[in-house]
């Protein structure tokens, strides 16, 4: 069936009390704010018909049917027979399920949206509501289009007992098929999302998006403060809470809620290859071509404060970036960021190492110097990639893998090594650039790609100058003598077939002019992708493994 329009929006009364701060606020403002108190920023929760209308372009929409009430296959009562309970929340809501699946479109993506409606018994997960999410993923499948999933739930319905915890299981099936099948999937997590919708489907998509203060868990704080006998941390649950702990991607306000959505979809998206020449990417892959600078100073200049980061490039390169966060295990390392972006048009995953300007930023961002979870972060994203059939370009630019006691008790040589792995095998073509420093295993993590390529003032070694120094000269005074023995620099690492091209700075390095090297890198990277998407998945691991098979083998000859 069809609908002009979804779901009727609640009518407002002439003045709102907000239940935060408790301000009034006019009615009709509420209603133009998204029922987002302008005071203090609390997100109202809204009906699963006034959700559809916010996100949803306006026309017709399909409504995806559900099968039917299962009934009353408990013969379940407490205070009142499950089916009263039934009868007044569909008579209470106008909803005749905690759930409504809609086919639409988001900026003219087309995309199918499932909205859970928390006034319907609580959101709570039955055997209808797992029906109409699964049938959503299916029709997502069928279709091949993205899948949008609005959580709000307390957790599995009491009243329908071992056959609502199997829609657990259910729903998660489906979600694991559009995985299989390349189909993008992403959760906008509401207040509250508790209980078997949090342990299934809502935690299993690609991306996860919150909106502001919005409490995701599995159990509820009340039953974990009483079952470890103490007080919970503030913010506990919140969306807030989670973002820190690299659990979910973004915290989003509801005003930029479809916007973000649009820029997703858009970003990731898969697209045909293109044809194009390798001659096109401005690249020097002639030893002689270069300038042979004092390696010391080449150090110097990759560590330039001012050099431009992998946000500056970012801006520069891309239009749409979407940020997403997290290891999804738990942590969130500042040091390595990255997610899908439109470069020229075409959709990509980005990931690098991040420094920052500032010493501000620098501490912020661990010195680029990653912990075991900003490997494990870039894995889901190699991952996604794969996924989606999205190219990926690395920015490599860090002093190497963080080496304090935390990152070793997080297994930082795993997540190293794991993620080495990973990159050696993926289906879709690899582009790597270092950017500035290229430190150690730290870097090589982020290195194993189709083409490695570096800039001019770049510098890419097994350990720094002054370990290097420290451990063989046993003096850090000899940290320049030990740059030039290590061949860190571009010349000697062409010669050595350690990279493949270099990238050509402006006069002076990279930090004098952003927008100039950030258009050498643009040039460089679209030739190579055009080159690179042509050549089918199976030849392209197979190139990259015979690349890196290569290295060292004809050395005792």
């Amino acid at each position: 069936m069809t609908d002009t329009l979804i779901g009727t929006a609640e009518t407002a009364p002439d003045w709102i009390t907000c239940t935060r701060c408790r301000n009034l606020v006019y009615g009709k403002r509420w209603a133009r704010e998204l029922c987002v108190c302008p005071d203090c920023g609390a997100h109202a929760r809204i009906d699963a018909g006034t959700r559809l209308r916010q996100l949803l372009d306006p026309g017709e929409h399909t409504v995806l049917p559900g099968a039917g009430s299962p009934g009353d296959p408990l013969a379940f009562h407490d205070r009142k027979p499950y089916p009263r309970r039934l009868a007044e929340a569909r008579e209470r809501t106008g909803m005749d399920e905690a759930v409504r699946s809609v086919q639409g479109s988001i900026d003219g993506h087309p995309v199918v949206v499932s909205v859970m409606d928390f006034r319907f018994l609580g959101g709570s997960l039955g055997a209808e509501v797992g029906e109409r999410i699964t049938r959503a993923a299916e029709t997502a499948l069928r279709e091949r289009v993205p899948l949008i999933l609005v959580t709000a739930s307390g957790g599995a319905r009491m009243q329908e007992g071992a056959l609502s915890l199997m829609q657990m299981a259910k729903t998660s099936q489906a979600l694991a098929q559009l995985d299989e099948a390349g189909i993008l999937t992403v959760t906008v997590v509401t207040d509250p999302t508790y209980g078997g919708v949090a342990a299934s489907f809502a935690s299993l998509t690609d991306v996860v998006l919150a909106e502001p203060g919005a409490r995701l868990g599995f159990a509820g704080p009340r039953v974990v403060e009483q079952t470890i006998r103490r007080s919970l941390p503030a913010g506990f649950q919140t969306a807030e809470f989670l973002l820190e702990r690299g659990l979910i991607d973004q915290v989003v306000p509801r005003d930029r809620l479809r916007a973000t959505l649009s820029r997703l979809i858009a970003a990731t998206r898969h697209t045909p290859p293109r044809s194009g020449s390798a001659e096109a990417t401005g690249l020097v892959t002639d030893p002689q071509r270069l300038d042979e600078t004092e390696p010391w100073e080449v150090v110097q200049r990759s560590r330039h404060l001012d050099r431009p980061t992998v946000r500056d490039y970012i801006s520069h390169l891309c239009d749409g970036f979407v940020e997403l966060h997290g290891d999804r295990s738990g942590t969130e390392c500042p040091a390595i960021i990255g997610g899908p972006a439109l470069m020229s048009g075409r959709p990509v995953m980005v990931i690098g190492h991040h420094k920052g300007h500032t010493t501000r930023e620098l501490v912020q961002h661990n010195f680029g110097m990653p912990a075991p979870a900003g490997y494990r972060k870039s894995a889901r994203l190699l991952r996604l990639a794969e996924k989606l059939g999205l190219p990926v370009v690395t920015l490599i630019d860090t002093p190497g893998a963080h080496p304090g006691p935390e990152a070793e008790e997080q297994g930082q040589a795993i997540a190293i090594a794991e993620n080495i792995r990973l990159m050696s095998r993926l289906r879709v073509p690899v582009i790597a650039v270092v950017t500035g420093e290229g430190g150690s295993g730290g870097a090589l993590a982020l290195g194993v790609a189709d083409r490695v390529y570096m800039f001019a003032s770049a510098t890419y070694s097994v350990i720094s100058p002054e370990g290097c120094a420290a451990i063989l000269w046993q003096t850090p005074s000899a940290a320049p003598a030990a740059a030039a023995a290590l061949r860190l620099t571009a010349p000697a690492l062409l010669r050595l077939g350690i990279v493949d091209g270099v990238v050509p700075e402006p006069a002076g390095g990279a930090h004098t002019d952003h927008l100039m090297a950030a258009a050498a890198l643009r040039r460089a990277l679209l030739g190579t992708l055009d080159e690179l998407t042509a050549v089918p998945a199976p030849e392209l691991v197979q190139r990259r493994w015979t690349r890196f098979r290569n290295f060292g083998a004809g050395c005792g000859e």
